[in-house]
């Protein structure tokens, strides 16, 4: 018997699967901490610095108290891992920026223990996203614009 191998094999560079999951996050005792921009700017652009591990982020939909957002978690984490870096990061941007975070909770916990999440597949990507989106008018919340703009030279 002849064992014949080409050796053209090449390892892919790369994680070449997707694992696009929606979740949901709640906030602790469901205050609406998302009704200013500045808070959901904050929030967002802390999910958006764990992009340097491998995350990759969709649209955010944030409704007053929870927020909705695609992410494909890079495979070297599991959900479990994932979700606990997600809301450690953020929750630890939030008391930083918005110090006033602290009175309302005090033991440093932001978001609620309940999480949800679903997968989400490369189908029905731009459904979630297109979810994600409305948040603000399924829920019937009004964002008050209280980030700083600069004037005109």
């Amino acid at each position: 018997m002849i064992v014949c191998n080409s050796g053209s094999y090449k390892k892919p560079a790369g994680d070449t699967r997707n694992n696009w999951v929606t979740m949901m996050f709640p906030i602790k005792c469901r205050f609406n901490c998302f009704g200013k921009q500045s808070h959901i700017n904050t929030c967002t652009q802390a999910f958006r610095d764990l992009e340097r591990f491998g995350f990759e982020f969709s649209d955010f939909g944030f409704a007053g108290n929870h927020v909705h957002f695609p992410v494909n978690v890079p495979k070297k984490y599991s959900l479990e891992d994932a979700e606990i870096m997600l809301k450690s990061h953020s929750s630890k941007k939030m008391f930083e920026m918005h110090p006033g975070f602290r009175k309302r909770y005090p033991r440093g916990s932001f978001w609620s223990g309940y999480e949800h999440h679903e997968s989400t597949g490369l189908k029905n990507l731009e459904e979630s996203s297109d979810y994600c989106r409305n948040q603000q008018l399924h829920h019937g919340v009004f964002v008050i614009d209280d980030c700083q703009q600069r004037l005109p030279c």
